[in-house]
């Protein structure tokens, strides 16, 4: 846990709203300086409190319009370790991201794919391939209605 003031929590949301908001642009919004806001924000990074600034893809507009969530029931926890089958799932470039989760499954993976045949190539060449995976459980996305907001 991180003591933050107001003002840290402002520059938190406007960074959370749009990434790219330079020291002087959110220091003018906020009613800061430029040096200041940039201490403010260099201070939030070497706390962790910002992890790093990402660049938002259109999935469809670059030929992914399939998304998958797939959960993964690995067959034999002792053969396989957690760790390998981390690092080795992380590799498969449509797997975008890996959880590890308690319930049924062991793990839930979102996949983006062109289409469905191109899912299933993914799916019965890559992830089916995989050692140690068990039994699997697709879902897949038809739309999603409330993206990824400020915490």
């Amino acid at each position: 846990m991180f003591d933050l003031d107001e003002m840290d929590r402002q520059i938190l949301r406007s960074l959370a709203q749009d990434a790219t908001l330079s020291a002087g642009t959110l220091g003018r919004r906020l009613g800061l300086s430029q040096p200041a806001t940039w201490r403010r924000v260099k201070r939030l990074q070497e706390l962790g409190a910002i992890k790093g600034r990402r660049l938002v893809l259109d999935r469809e507009k670059l030929g992914f319009g399939v998304t998958v969530f797939l959960g993964v029931k690995l067959a034999t926890k002792g053969r396989v370790s957690l760790e390998d089958f981390e690092r080795v799932v992380t590799a498969i470039p449509e797997v975008q991201t890996v959880e590890h989760i308690l319930g049924i499954y062991d793990y839930r993976l979102k996949i983006v794919a062109r289409d469905i045949p191109d899912f299933e190539r993914v799916l019965r060449r890559r992830i089916m391939a995989l050692p140690g995976v068990g039994n699997v459980e697709a879902n897949v996305m038809l739309s999603e209605e409330r993206r990824p907001g400020p915490l």
